[in-house]
């Protein structure tokens, strides 16, 4: 497909929503529902905090190799088989940490899943983009509709871990495991059944091959490195703050879905603001947003702080992946959409990677989870100066693309 053509999908609404499948159970519930079962699984297999956050630095890990294995993959096997393959594997992950109580074993689970993820999120996001072309005046409400998907995972698993672990008792993150299994196989029933013409990723007869170029951009990536650090550390802990702090499972479901339904009302809030979102300040606004989320309960305590922070943090960091696809689809053509999506994936999975653990280790160190928040928002405010650098660099010193052969630059 040439990238000024313009692809014609019926419904694009409805298929981007069931493409969202796959970040709601590759993200939403695999990933982020370890926060909810982490105090469980900490006290019963008597981790460290360093230990608990490992887990997700694993799970970072794997995102890191599916964001490097991105490109390979969906070349190989295509955008929609990618998704669904993916979605099946996480699945499978789900089911594997429910039945095991091995550390390796679960590690594992940790970095497949995250593997598995990474693949879902960034061919589902490249198809969507290319799906939303159907109706150019729409694009950046279609692009968030699939980012929706996370937040539904979240809302489900805040629904459903906090009353089975409160029920069932200490131990019980196996079951809390199994049954979100259970569920992501209900929720994922739809997704075979879509059947679309996908775009060729060659290029056009007579038009070189394109490179993306990290060096205009790379204050952007550091940026965004800081965000993944900084936000992967409050959904990592934020849980067993609260928990900490005396909440019963009510008390943590409201606080988890207040993240969820912050995510969900993210389109409708920041949608119209994605269509600037090319010079890097929508970010760097949005990742402000969100170092203060994180940081409000370490300034004040009660049910009502919790639940207001909860909603602008999940609110805002929501609409920075949105704003970063976004960056990437508005800076380069179509048929760099793939890699650049997955340039800025690479960046967000190393902070991601390195989050967890760091804070682990800090909050070992002084023995107080206050220290996982504070270091949260620092990380978080670090992102916002790397944006804001990025925006005041030259706009001529910022080509989209260079070629690999003669040709003029893209």
């Amino acid at each position: 497909m040439s990238e000024n053509s313009k692809p014609t999908f019926a419904q694009p609404a409805w298929l981007i929503t069931i493409l969202a499948i796959a970040p709601a159970i590759g993200l939403g519930i695999c990933r982020f529902a370890y926060a909810l079962v982490l105090p469980d699984m900490r006290e019963s297999l008597g981790w460290s905090w360093s230990m608990a956050g490992l887990m997700n630095t694993i799970s970072s890990a794997g995102y890191l190799i599916g964001a490097l294995a991105a490109s390979t993959a969906i070349r190989r096997f295509g955008m929609l088989a990618t998704v669904k393959y993916c979605t099946a594997t996480c699945i499978a992950t789900l089911a594997l940490s429910a039945i095991t109580h091995d550390l390796a074993v679960f590690g594992l689970s940790r970095l497949i899943s995250g593997v598995a993820g990474a693949l879902a999120m960034i061919s589902g996001g490249a198809l969507a983009s290319h799906i939303a072309q159907a109706q150019p005046t729409r694009q950046a409400y279609y692009l968030s509709l699939f980012y929706i998907g996370p937040a539904v995972g979240i809302l489900i698993s805040g629904f459903v871990a906090p009353f089975v672990l409160e029920w069932s008792g200490a131990g019980s993150w196996w079951i809390v495991w199994a049954l979100l299994a259970a569920i992501s196989i209900a929720m994922s029933l739809p997704l075979p059944t879509v059947q679309l013409s996908e775009p060729s990723p060659s290029p056009a007869a007579g038009t070189a091959r394109t490179a993306i170029r990290v060096g205009p951009i790379i204050f952007y990536l550091i940026g965004y490195t800081f965000f993944g650090a900084g936000y992967i550390a409050y959904m990592t802990f934020m849980i067993a703050y609260v928990r900490n702090a005396g909440a019963g499972a009510a008390a943590q479901c409201a606080f988890w879905t207040c993240i969820g339904v912050g995510a969900i009302v993210q389109p409708w809030v920041w949608g119209s603001a994605m269509a600037k979102a090319a010079s890097g300040r929508l970010t760097a606004m949005l990742l402000a947003i969100t170092a203060f989320g994180a940081l409000i309960p370490a300034l004040a305590g009660g049910p009502l702080v919790l639940a207001i922070s909860a909603a602008v943090f999940g609110n805002a960091f929501f609409a920075v992946v949105s704003s970063a696809t976004a960056f990437a689809r508005l800076n380069y053509p179509p048929s760099t959409w793939t890699s650049s999506i997955a340039i800025v994936t690479l960046a967000f999975s190393i902070g991601q990677m390195l989050g967890p653990i760091a804070t682990g280790a800090i909050t070992d160190a002084f023995g107080n989870l206050s220290f996982a928040l504070i270091v949260s928002a620092a990380m978080l405010v670090a992102g916002v100066v790397a944006c804001m650098i990025h925006t005041i660099t030259p706009r001529d010193e910022t080509p989209r693309t260079e070629p690999l052969r003669h040709g003029r630059r893209a």
